[in-house]
Parts: C-alpha cells; structure tokens; sequence
C-alpha cells in the first residue's frame, strides 16, 4: 500500500501476554467496568471527549455482549436508549412537522449523537448530526430479541419515536461514522439506519401503519444506495463520490443490505483490502486523525466478515492481529500507529487530546463479536455481574 507509512511512537507493540480467551475475558470485564448504572456505555473512560455513550458505539457493544451471554448488559443499555429517545419523541414530531412544511433545518437541531450517561446533552461543541446510531441500536435490540427470545414490548416508545425520525431524515446530509463530511449522505449511515428500519418492520407489536412505512423507507435506501452508491462495481464512501471507507463492510456484515455472494459486496471487500488493509485497517485513504493509523474495530469488521463469508483462516489471521494490539493489561486502543497515512498530523491531534484513547469500548467489543462468531473463545465469558 503506497500510501502507507511507518511510524516510529510511544505507542509499543503488544508483548502478546494475552491469548484470545483471557483477552475476551478482559473484553467482558472493560465494558462492564464502564456500563454506568443508568446501562449507558462509557466510550472510553481514559479519554476526556468519550467519556459519553454515542449510541452507534453502544450498540455495537451491546450486541457483542448478548452475543457473549452477558443479556442483562445489553439489556440495560437497550433500555437507556429507549429512555432518552422517548423523550425527545415530541422533538422528533417537531422536526417532521417542520420539513414536511419546507422549513431549512440547521444541523443543530436535530438529536444529539452521544450523551451523557444520564441522558443529558453536553453542552460543549460536538459534531452531533449523526443517523447511523439510531438505526443500529434497532439493529442489535433485534438481533438480542431473537437471540434470546425477549420481548420488545419495554423499548416499543423508543424504538417507534427512533423509526419515524431516521424514516424522515435518512436523505438529509449528516456526519458519517467518524464524526466528518457533514454535507453527504454516506453510504454506511444508510445501510445502518435500512438494518434499523427492516428490523422494526418485523415487530408484530408495532403499529401496521409503522412497519410499513419503515419497510417502505428501507426499500428506498437500498434503491438509493444501488442508484447513486456504487462506482466501477463498488460501494463508495458517499452517494455519488469516488473514494472507498472501511465502514463500508457493514453494508453486508452485519447489516446484510447487500448479500455476502452480491458481487458488489465482493468488489468492494476487495478495494477495501487492496487500498486500506494489511492486518490492520485504516479508516479511508485521506484519514489524518492521530495520522491516520489503522483501527481495532474494523480489523475485527473485516475479520468478522471473512468468517461470514466461509474464510475462516482469514477471519483467524485478523483475530490474532486484534489480539496483538493488547497492552499488557489487556486493553485495546482505538487505532494504532505503527502504520500510518499522515505521520506528520500524528502530533496535532496528541498535543489536542493526549495519547490516543485505550480502552476503547467499542474495540473489545467488535474483537468479542468475532471470538465468539469464530468459536475462538469457551462461553460462557460473563462474570457475575454481567
């Protein structure tokens, strides 16, 4: 990859003194460590700006806790976000009301994307637009309820105010996965908010007239994607642009938008690896946040697609490299630095923040989704309180 750099930092190797089970283990106890009583997960609790729960963050977390067992975690945080988003249900309706009217609407009025974890706003700045999240967490309860068997009668108000604001809103330009590009609408936001939706449009408990206006929104997002989301055979980053994004693997795992034999699935898994991936996974070419060094969570994304898709051996390849990243106390950062696109913006974003964020909640998360989908690790992992 041309475009890579080494990077020489105070960021060291992994001295591999965890294995795959103590490290899943480890993954348990971080979340649980750093679930708040209200079932809000702390992003990272080392890193001043995370210390909120984003809701796409949780959700990921959640479904690898209902994945690892631990039902009651994933449970309390299911109930928090239908706490906060029932809330903001008139605000919702206010917002609906005022596009079907021809009002301009700024990004700031729209819901927030992270809270705190008593499901207040933060009153600093913050790149707050984001969509994504209110569908996956649609996604992962569902995923749970099935799972497990559970009702979805406790989250209905929630889930049904988060399912009219995402079918209003899904054609509106917001930030994308990583807080950035507010003026697209991105290819990974749709498929997270079309997962949402088709999800929701299944519950037997929600009104007819919801789940077909779900099920209908979610056919025009995929139409959309299809129309003016692909270029040369691939999904790109955004509607009608070029550049290709790692989070674009969630358009088929897990989010099955597109099936895993859809030969765009293919083509774009392709691009992904030839462009951004070699053990690691870079965010996308142009990515100069800490540098632009490859991240935990989709070297797991790419891992646990290999393993949907019948490559075991390189969804194992991807799960030791996960694995490597480990400190020796078993933490995983957001992204590391040994490979970097932009090793001369690395000290910027130090000076601004401090050393890159470890834990990171949502890295231990998606490694435990693919130890338990790979069968890597003996169940059950969760401990008393979990």
């Amino acid at each position: 990859m041309s475009r890579v750099r080494s990077a020489h930092t105070s960021q060291a190797i992994s001295t591999m003194t965890f294995d795959v089970q103590r490290l899943a283990q480890r993954s348990i106890t971080v979340i649980q460590e750093n679930q708040d009583a209200s079932g809000a997960y702390l992003a990272s609790p080392n890193f001043s700006v995370y210390r909120y729960s984003w809701l796409r963050d949780g959700a990921f977390i959640a479904d690898a806790m209902s994945r690892a067992g631990a039902t009651n975690s994933a449970e309390r945080f299911f109930g928090w976000c239908a706490r906060i988003i029932a809330a903001r249900s008139r605000t919702i309706d206010e917002l609906i009301s005022r596009r079907r009217s021809g009002e301009r609407l700024e990004h700031s009025d729209f819901l927030h994307a992270r809270y705190a974890v008593d499901g207040s706003e933060g009153s600093e700045r913050w790149w707050n637009f984001q969509l994504d999240g209110y569908g996956t967490w649609l996604w992962a309860l569902d995923g749970h309820a099935r799972r497990h068997g559970r009702s979805m009668d406790p989250y209905l108000d929630g889930a049904a105010a988060s399912a009219r604001y995402i079918a209003a809103f899904w054609s509106q330009p917001s930030y994308d996965w990583w807080e950035e590009h507010p003026d697209h609408v991105h290819t990974s936001t749709l498929a997270s908010i079309a997962a949402g939706l088709s999800a929701l449009a299944g519950w037997g408990s929600v009104p007819a007239s919801l789940r077909e206006l779900a099920l209908g929104e979610a056919q025009a997002i995929r139409r959309a994607l299809l129309s003016l989301g692909v270029r040369d055979g691939h999904l790109v980053k955004w509607l009608e642009g070029n550049d290709v994004d790692a989070s674009l693997i969630a358009c088929s795992t897990p989010f099955e938008l597109l099936a895993l034999d859809d030969p765009i699935t293919a083509s774009t898994v392709g691009v992904i690896e030839a462009r951004l991936a070699h053990g690691g996974v870079h965010r996308y070419i142009a990515d100069t946040y800490y540098g632009g060094g490859e991240w935990i969570l989709l070297a797991a994304l790419l891992g646990w697609h290999y393993q949907r898709a019948g490559s075991s051996s390189r969804a194992r390849a991807q799960l030791d490299w996960v694995v490597g990243q480990a400190d020796e106390h078993g933490n995983l950062p957001e992204q590391v630095s040994h490979h970097l696109l932009a090793p001369d913006r690395y000290q910027e974003w130090w000076e601004m923040w401090g050393p890159i964020a470890r834990p990171l909640l949502w890295s231990h998360a998606m490694f435990l989704t693919l130890a338990v989908e790979l069968g890597a690790v003996s169940l059950p992992l969760v401990v008393a309180s979990g």
